[in-house]
C-alpha cells in the first residue's frame, strides 16, 4: 500500500515536465534559429496534447510565427515565392507542412475553430491550393493544405461552411479532384460532400446551371477515371456527391441526362463488393432519379408535367 502511495504522483510529475517542453518549443517559434525543430517536435505532439490549440493560439506571437515572422523565417507566407515559379525543395515542403499541422490543430479544436476563421487564415492556404506541379514537395504541401480543411469541414458546423462559401474552396476543390494524386482527390471531395451536406452548401451549387454543370462535369470525369482506375475510398465519396446533389429538384431534372452510364450498369460492382454502405447509397440515387419520371408506353421516360 505505502509503495503505491509514493509512486502515484510519478505520471504527475512525468506530465509536467512534458507541459514544460511543450511551452518551451512553443516559445522557441518566435526564433529563427530554434523554429525548425521546436514545429518538429509540436507536430509529433499535436494528437497526445488535448490543449496544444488552445496553448499555441493564445500564446503571443505564435500564429503570427507559423504564418510568418522575419526575413529568415520560411513559413507559410515566405514560402509563396517558391510556388511560381515551381522550386519548392522537399525540405521547405516538410518545413511549412509542420506549421500546417499545428494550423490544422487550430482549426479542429472548438475552443479555437471560430477564432481561426474569423481571422480568415484559412485564406493564407489558397495559394497552396492553386499550385499545379506534380513533383511530391508540392503534391505533400497540397494535401497537408487539405488536410486544414478537412478538419474544418469534418466537424459540421454551419460557420465554417458559411465562411467556405465566401472563397475560391469549391473551384480549387474541383480542380484537385480532376488531376491531383488519389489522395489529394479523396481529401478534396469529402470537402465537397461536407459542403453538399450542408443545406445551405447545396442550395449555393444549385443556385446556378454553371455551379451545379462545372461539379457534375468534373465528377463525370472522375467516374470514367475510377471505371479504370479503380479507388473503392474515392468511389464512396463520389457517389456521396451525386446522392446528396439528386436531393435538390433541379440537380436531380439535370442528372437525369447527365448521369454517367457506370453508375447505372455493373462497372463497379466488383469494387463494391463489400461496400454495402457505397451500395446503398448508388441504389437511392438511381431510386431517386426514377421517382417523378413519367413514361409513355412504350418505356420512353417522358418530362414530369
Amino acid at each position: 500500500m505505502h509503495s503505491l502511495a509514493t509512486a502515484a504522483p510519478v505520471p504527475t510529475a512525468l506530465a509536467q515536465v512534458d507541459r514544460e517542453k511543450i511551452y518551451q518549443w512553443i516559445n522557441e517559434l518566435s526564433s529563427p534559429e530554434t523554429r525548425e525543430n521546436a514545429l518538429l517536435e509540436l507536430s509529433k505532439k499535436r494528437e497526445s496534447v488535448p490543449d496544444l490549440a488552445p496553448m499555441l493560439w493564445h500564446s503571443f506571437g505564435t500564429i503570427a510565427a507559423l504564418l510568418q515572422v522575419g526575413v529568415y523565417s520560411q513559413e507559410i507566407v515566405n514560402i509563396y515565392p517558391s510556388i511560381n515559379p515551381p522550386t519548392l525543395t522537399a525540405h521547405q515542403s516538410n518545413r511549412v507542412c509542420n506549421a500546417l499541422a499545428l494550423l490544422q490543430c487550430v482549426a479542429s479544436h472548438p475552443e479555437t475553430r471560430s477564432a481561426f476563421l474569423a481571422a480568415h487564415i484559412p485564406l493564407f492556404l489558397y495559394p497552396f491550393l492553386h499550385t499545379v506541379s506534380k513533383t511530391r514537395p508540392f503534391e505533400y504541401l497540397r494535401l497537408t493544405s487539405l488536410g486544414v480543411i478537412g478538419a474544418l469541414v469534418k466537424t459540421d458546423e454551419q460557420e465554417v461552411i458559411n465562411f467556405l462559401l465566401t472563397t475560391e474552396i469549391i473551384p480549387l476543390c474541383l480542380r484537385i479532384m480532376e488531376s491531383g494524386s488519389e489522395l489529394s482527390k479523396t481529401v478534396a471531395t469529402f470537402i465537397l460532400q461536407k459542403i453538399l451536406l450542408d443545406d445551405t452548401g447545396l442550395a449555393y451549387i444549385c443556385q446556378t446551371y454553371e455551379r451545379f454543370s462545372h461539379v457534375a462535369m468534373i465528377l463525370g470525369k472522375m467516374v470514367l477515371q475510377l471505371s479504370k482506375e479503380p479507388s473503392a475510398r474515392l468511389l464512396k465519396h463520389v457517389v456521396r456527391c451525386y446522392l446528396r446533389l439528386s436531393d435538390n429538384p433541379r440537380a436531380r431534372e439535370a442528372l437525369r441526362q447527365c448521369l454517367p452510364d457506370q453508375l447505372k450498369d455493373t462497372t463497379f460492382a466488383q469494387v463494391l463488393k463489400d461496400d454495402t454502405t457505397t451500395k446503398r447509397w448508388l441504389a437511392q440515387l438511381v431510386k431517386n432519379l426514377q421517382e417523378g419520371q413519367v413514361t409513355d408506353p412504350r418505356g420512353i421516360p417522358l418530362p414530369p408535367q
